[in-house]
């Protein structure tokens, strides 16, 4: 899949799984998107690692050769998108978008004018893309987080933004948002759906990805199921975790 082909497929609404990295670690990452995932998102607003490491990310995502290179970047802000853009991100996640207003400034940042603001630099993306910057706004794709009370309310007027590609539900966020207690509370399982559900007509209104993190392939599918189109399966580190627990307890004989 070459880099325009993700942003395309992405905007056709065909299915995408991919997978969520934490952790400033190229190697594993780079194995990762050797699986054949569709994307191999990066989050550079909850993960543990600075600039530099998005960077080796990214890299190594090119260099496993099958994944798209997604970052879901720290703020709306035109200089941290761009900057996501130019180490050569295919896509990019903005996180608290809670008005059509936020969503075109998070779509103005990542196109070049006159079509919007992005400061013209791409560095190292212009080696994937190349220098033209029609081009470089085709391939690269826009996904705008709803995750907060705000946001669900303006959902529709957001979805409906010219330019933007998608919306991307964070799951945890968003329970809190309508009430939960904690970011998996059961007491609020119903709202949570309906709030999805709220969400993915929006998106098939306008004619838009609609994105959502999952914490298993089991959820992913039954989510793929449903309408879903961009999926994204837990990450690294919860991964890693897991692992090593359920080993541990083989070894000691308590599974």
């Amino acid at each position: 899949m070459t880099v325009a082909d993700f942003a395309a497929r992405l905007r056709n609404r065909e299915t995408l799984v991919g997978y969520w990295v934490l952790l400033d670690a190229p190697p594993s990452t780079e194995r990762l998107a050797r699986l054949g995932y569709d994307y191999v998102a990066m989050d550079a607003q909850h993960g543990l690692f600075g600039y530099d490491g998005m960077l080796a990310g990214l890299t190594a995502i090119d260099a496993g050769g099958s994944s798209a290179g997604v970052i879901r970047v720290s703020s709306n802000d035109p200089g941290t998108i761009g900057r996501a853009l130019d180490a050569g991100a295919t896509g990019i996640i903005v996180p608290l978008i809670n008005t059509a207003e936020d969503a075109a400034a998070a779509v103005a940042a990542a196109r070049y004018a006159p079509n919007g603001i992005r400061s013209y630099g791409p560095m190292r993306s212009m080696l994937r893309v190349g220098p033209k910057p029609a081009e470089a706004d085709a391939a690269v794709a826009v996904l705008a987080m709803i995750e907060t009370a705000q946001g669900l309310e303006n959902v529709e007027a957001i979805a409906a933004t010219p330019g933007l590609d998608g919306l991307y539900v964070g799951p945890s966020d968003l329970t809190l948002a309508i009430g939960g207690a904690t970011s998996t509370d059961p007491a609020v399982a119903d709202a949570f759906e309906a709030a999805l559900t709220r969400v993915k007509q929006a998106c098939e209104e306008n004619g838009i990805a609609a994105g959502l993190h999952t914490p298993s392939g089991e959820v992913a599918a039954k989510r793929i199921s449903e309408g879903w189109t961009v999926l994204t399966v837990a990450c690294d580190l919860v991964h890693l975790e897991v692992a090593a627990r359920n080993h541990l307890s083989v070894a000691r004989g308590e599974a």
